[in-house]
């Protein structure tokens, strides 16, 4: 533990003048905005940092982080784990929304009676049919663990004394029933709460994300408002062309000219007679990108705004056709951030890899992160000598017509000798067999997918990584993501309909994930696929959008 004034941020690195202030601030609650890639979750880190190496955060409280996804929740638990070690870290418990819901309905289950009563080892399913005792549905995680902290003040007191210090991340897209669970959990108390998010990014109103929440919460929870300006993400260029786009959304957070000094960046905007046309183009520079400029596959987005089989199956094809490792997140990001799925890819991985350290590091930090170096050697042992002894079998099967065969077979010996417990640890959902039963279920069905594009099957399992292959997504699921570089497809009328204000936020989180090129494109015509319902074969681009960035489009 060090006092409060020799703390520095740790690994040396410099924060901005309001994120320092937000990282060290230790009587008040903060409402911190700021913009893509002004490093709010590394100001978080800092802030955990700060408040567990001080002492601020006094043991045996703890801090409580609340994301929306399961990958910004995963990442900031592992970037609080690098700033401080694993020993502090063990005090940082990281969930989203619905698994901090969830957490208190497994605590409190017997508070809930009536119609809302629900056995032990309930299920969560897609949906239900009528009151059950045995099944909830997703929607229901948040309303139940509501009605729990109104009837039960050892609930809320429970909740109040386990932590000092409340994290919310990406707080522009909360709900008024999140919210609801805030203010019941915290509101009141001598607890830090810190909110952070970007109004420009609210991108969730479909889902129900409250109008003016930040000031909401500067008001109830008597928050110091702060911003961050700076943008460590994009080049000089790419900034410029955010800035436009922030002059129409948020006028009073336009960037100053100092922070738009520099030169780097590309930004282009193309127009293509169809859609096979545009599809062969890209591929054809993606291919470039790759091979020539020997960018990283995994630095490449193909952003679409909606329908993204529908608008990107030409692309698709064209990068298969060129055997460019590619991933539609429309299928695969869900599963992928899901860590007992990664935990089966990683395993699979050094069982019929021949060389494979990063994914037995990963395997081992899932398994053993904070356990002592006595417990990490026996874990370390076990789990050789499980996959020697399967190894063996793999080999014994390689002389044969089907070398892996058996591997769902091993996926199920390895799932019992890591354990039940191991395996809740990894993901408070897993409390629920079904939960977890279903990950496995779609781990196997995306991994059997792979396989008929890449028979190989480690080959296989690198393309279902994050660091291996061309990201295809929607804008929606784009997030909290960047890359070297993007290309947002089908920039038109037709597909950037409904609320206005909402497309021009999600336009501008598309733009604003890309480091170093951005690349806008449409086409006169798309020809109907065999699935729509509704569409447009003659197609008009959407002419605001390109206007922002006409100005910097590089001459070719």
């Amino acid at each position: 533990m060090i006092a409060v004034e020799e703390w520095q941020p740790a690994d040396g690195l410099t924060l901005e003048p309001n994120a320092l202030r937000a990282a060290k601030e230790s009587d008040r609650c903060l409402a911190l905005t700021a913009g893509p890639g002004a490093g709010k979750t590394e100001m978080l880190a800092q802030r955990a940092d700060f408040l567990l190496r001080t002492g601020t955060c006094r043991y045996p409280k703890r801090i409580l982080a609340i994301s929306f996804k399961v990958d910004a929740s995963r990442n900031l638990k592992e970037r609080v784990e690098r700033r401080c070690g694993s020993a502090l870290a063990s005090r940082f418990d990281s969930y989203t929304f619905h698994a901090f819901a969830k957490r208190i309905i497994d605590r409190f289950r017997p508070i809930l009676t009536g119609r809302d009563a629900l056995d032990a080892g309930y299920a969560i399913v897609d949906k239900k049919n009528g009151p059950s005792r045995t099944q909830i549905e997703f929607g229901d995680l948040v309303p139940l663990a509501i009605k729990i902290l109104q009837s039960s003040k050892i609930a809320r007191n429970a909740i109040r004394q386990t932590y000092s210090d409340i994290f919310l991340d990406e707080f522009q897209d909360c709900t008024n029933l999140q919210y609801d669970l805030v203010k019941l959990a915290f509101l009141g108390t001598s607890l830090r709460l810190t909110a952070v998010g970007d109004t420009k990014q609210k991108i969730m109103a479909w889902a129900g994300a409250l109008d003016g929440v930040f000031q909401s919460f500067a008001n109830d929870f008597n928050a110091v408002s702060l911003n961050m300006y700076r943008n460590f993400r994009s080049k000089p260029l790419l900034l410029q062309v955010q800035n436009k786009i922030i002059s129409k959304l948020d006028p009073s957070s336009v960037m100053a000219d100092e922070q738009l000094d520099g030169k780097g960046g590309e930004v282009y905007a193309w127009r293509f007679e169809d859609g096979q046309k545009e599809a062969i183009y890209l591929a054809d520079l993606i291919n470039g990108w790759i091979n020539t400029k020997q960018l990283p596959p995994a630095e490449i987005a193909v952003l679409v705004s909606k329908q993204l089989d529908l608008y990107a199956g030409h692309l698709m094809a064209e990068l298969a056709a060129r055997k460019i490792p590619y991933r539609n997140e429309q299928h695969m990001q869900d599963i992928t951030v899901e860590p007992a799925a990664r935990l089966i890819v990683d395993y699979l991985s050094c069982l019929y890899g021949q060389r494979e350290p990063k994914s037995w590091i990963r395997l081992m930090n899932q398994l053993i992160p904070f356990a002592d170096e006595e417990v990490q050697s026996s874990v370390r042992k076990d789990l050789d000598q499980l996959i020697k002894k399967q190894r063996k079998e793999v080999s014994d099967a390689r002389k044969t017509d089907s070398p892996h065969s058996g591997r769902w077979r091993f996926v199920r010996d390895f799932l019992k000798h890591v354990g039940s417990e191991t395996l809740v640890a990894l993901s408070p959902d897993y409390e629920s067999r079904e939960r977890l039963l279903e990950v496995v279920r779609d781990t196997k069905a995306r991994i059997e997918d792979l396989i008929k594009i890449e028979s190989d099957l480690p080959c296989a399992l690198g393309r279902f990584a994050d660091d291996q292959a061309v990201r295809i997504l929607t804008i929606h699921k784009s997030k909290g993501l960047e890359f070297d570089s993007v290309i947002i497809m089908a920039v038109e009328n037709e597909i950037f309909f409904g609320n206005e204000d909402e497309n021009r936020c999600a336009f501008f989180v598309g733009v604003s994930r890309a480091k170093n090129c951005l690349i806008l494109t449409h086409a006169d015509q798309r020809e109907r696929p065999a699935d729509a319902k509704r569409w447009d074969i003659r197609r008009t681009a959407q002419s605001e959008y390109f206007s922002y960035v006409t100005p910097f489009i590089v001459k070719q």
